[in-house]
């Protein structure tokens, strides 16, 4: 019995004066009500935060840390929809499959990663790689690399010839006939064994290329590329195996297909017209923008030599379009979920979408949520996008109010992920 009052004592002991976290915040954003409230302070304990108070509260144990964030905006860690985590554009993007060694494109992605959280992104969703990107995530998840908490697609699935077809532009000894496994396919068959594979290779969501894209290798960046049969047959397969799917789409005949076929997500959404709008907010089908990547690609193609020439007129016609195209579909009412498309443009930067979407009639506020509650919602991840008791203490801060200036999103000073203080 006095062993047991003993342990009973000692738990209670530790579990009052374990180190806690004071952070001190001036402005701090409510993402829950989209308001911006003043003075107040966190308490951070282990990888949660487990009180919010008004003022500047001071500690009683003098083993616990202050953070001074009183001249600082502070919100939850954002959460980007749409990365590429294995890759950054550059000229050599379409020789490097042929001089990369797995082993090369895991120690870029290390790199990768690690620019991604200290530029406040403390969650992102990876829409398609190699399958390094699921190691990726489990040594971030098992605290062996520094990086944001990664949900991964592991390998996009195309049809033959299609957008996620990794051999396209390849000769013909080298091109082969790349099935489910690779994750291209063409028939219903086919398209419930490729969502298969992603689950037994890791995967922790799909991704389809509904569309022709813009980097791919082939002439059209907009055409449709799956029947609707084979997207319902991805989208109720995946469903069974816990799972939501992203559809990349340029073309207005392919969103269609792919939302009336069951995707979660639209991304890019180029071509949008106001009938897929419509549709979209009929089956409540979120709308992820990702419009620095459209910039990105249309200043790269102005660059002689940076694309192989097929895809320079692709990135000159639907680049410039994606941004007007998201302020249509603001205005119309469609769901709105933050991505960036980052690796088509460098890692890092994703921070320059918010300037972007207020650009194109967005409120400042709106796009901090879009990022934040709103990704979280969709994502199903309930203890994230709130500074809230109870969830995980992912806190990201910016020298100025981005109510204000929303270009202050393009420079988090504070990162905190799960409680460890990554940049400050």
């Amino acid at each position: 019995m006095k062993k047991i009052l003993f342990l009973v004592a000692t738990i209670f002991s530790f579990s009052i004066t374990a180190q806690n976290t004071y952070l001190h915040c001036g402005k701090l954003i409510d993402t829950e009500n989209g308001i911006v409230l003043t003075n107040k302070t966190i308490v951070v304990s282990g990888n949660k935060i487990v009180s919010i108070h008004d003022g500047f509260v001071v500690p009683e144990n003098s083993e616990d840390i202050i953070i001074d964030l009183k001249d600082k905006t502070v919100m939850p860690g954002l959460i980007d929809m749409h990365v590429h985590i294995e890759e950054e554009l550059s000229p050599k993007r379409y020789i490097e499959p042929f001089t990369l060694n797995e082993a090369d494109v895991a120690f870029n992605t290390l790199e990768y990663a690690k620019t991604t959280l200290m530029a406040g992104f403390t969650t992102v969703r990876d829409l398609g790689g190699s399958g390094v990107n699921v190691s990726l995530r489990n040594a971030i998840n098992q605290g062996k690399v520094v990086g944001p908490r990664i949900l991964t697609a592991e390998k996009a699935i195309g049809t033959t010839g299609g957008h996620a077809d990794p051999t396209n532009g390849r000769s013909k000894v080298l091109m082969g006939d790349p099935g489910p496994k690779e994750g291209v396919v063409n028939s219903v068959d086919d398209a419930k064994k490729a969502v298969r594979q992603r689950y037994k290779n890791g995967a922790d969501m799909i991704k389809i290329t509904a569309t022709g894209g813009v980097l791919s290798v082939a002439r059209s960046g907009q055409n449709p590329q799956f029947t609707i049969e084979e997207i319902k047959a991805i989208c109720e397969t995946a469903k069974d195996y816990g799972m939501h799917v992203a559809a990349h789409a340029h073309g207005d005949e392919g969103m269609q297909r792919a939302i009336l076929g069951g995707v979660k997500t639209i991304e890019h959404g180029t071509l949008m017209s106001e009938k897929t709008m419509e549709l979209m907010k009929k089956h409540y089908v979120y709308y992820v923008p990702t419009i620095t990547a459209g910039k990105s690609v249309e200043a790269k193609a102005k660059i002689k030599g940076f694309f192989p020439e097929i895809i320079v007129p692709k990135a000159l016609a639907i680049g410039p379009k994606i941004q007007d195209t998201f302020g249509k579909a603001y205005a119309k009412g469609v769901n709105i979920a933050f991505g960036t498309d980052a690796g088509v443009f460098d890692h890092g930067e994703n921070g320059k979408e918010f300037g972007y979407m207020v650009e194109a009639g967005m409120p400042a506020i709106e796009t901090i949520q879009s990022a934040t509650i709103t990704n979280a919602e969709v994502l199903q991840l309930d203890s994230l996008g709130q500074i809230a008791v109870g969830f995980l203490a992912d806190i990201v801060a910016t020298d100025e109010n981005p109510i204000q200036n929303i270009h202050t999103m393009e420079n988090v000073v504070f990162v905190m992920k799960e409680g460890k203080v990554y940049k400050q």
